[in-house]
């Protein structure tokens, strides 16, 4: 899709779907930065709920303590001269969010009902006026199911752990073994919870990544969203 096209495009709710490590979050950012859209990153945004609920010291299935917990949070993304970032009360805390017992906690804090209706509302007010690309495991499904465009993006485990562990090589002591037996479990707690399972929208459009470049799956994207509404 060429930059003209891109201009002549109705402003779009975008959602991109699927399992850790697939590559959604790179792809997602491409995808908004070529549409000039705005990207939420709705993963970041569970895994500061972790990040509060370990700060404070509360079990993962402490219902009223979490749902108070909701309710003092504010928050929100801001773009500075490091790119976009997370702020928890204005403090800082992308880099903090990243470590991989964040990331498994907040595999358990996304199945907690308070943080989903306080995520949900949160998510919802991020895309008003639309011209969005919302990333996760049920924007498709539960947070936006009456999107524009769905896709479900999607690799094989071992292509997901490899890159998660790049990822995170900086940053964590982690085997590859360890991370993808970590994602596996990711996979099973997420695809078996009560609240909004993963699973891909009866309605979204299936990209495996296994064998493609974050590049070529954007250039995929962009070109069904041209054909459905260029």
């Amino acid at each position: 899709m060429d930059e003209g096209n891109v201009e002549n495009l109705p402003k779009l709710i975008i959602t991109i779907d699927g399992p850790a490590g697939a590559g959604k979050t790179t792809v997602s950012r491409i995808l908004a930065h070529r549409l000039g859209y705005k990207y939420i990153d709705t993963g970041a945004l569970y895994r500061a709920v972790a990040f509060e609920v370990r700060a404070a010291g509360l079990s993962p299935h402490d219902d009223a303590g979490i749902e108070k917990l909701c309710s003092i949070i504010h928050l929100k993304f801001v773009r500075n001269e490091k790119g976009l970032r997370l702020q928890s009360n204005d403090l800082d805390i992308t880099d903090q969010i990243r470590e991989p017992e964040i990331t498994m906690l907040a595999s358990e804090v996304s199945s907690n009902p308070s943080v989903r209706r306080y995520l949900l509302d949160l998510q919802r007010d991020m895309a008003k006026g639309k011209g969005v690309v919302a990333e996760g495991r049920d924007m498709g499904t539960v947070v936006f199911p009456n999107a524009d465009i769905k896709f479900y993006l999607d690799a094989s485990p071992k292509t997901r752990a490899v890159r998660r562990h790049k990822e995170f090589m900086s940053v964590s002591s982690q085997t590859l073994k360890e991370v993808e037996r970590d994602i596996k479990k990711r996979d099973k707690n997420d695809s078996t919870r009560i609240f909004a399972p993963l699973k891909p929208a009866e309605d979204a459009t299936i990209i495996d990544s296994t064998d493609l470049t974050l590049h070529q799956v954007v250039e995929l994207m962009l070109c069904h969203i041209e054909n459905a509404f260029g």
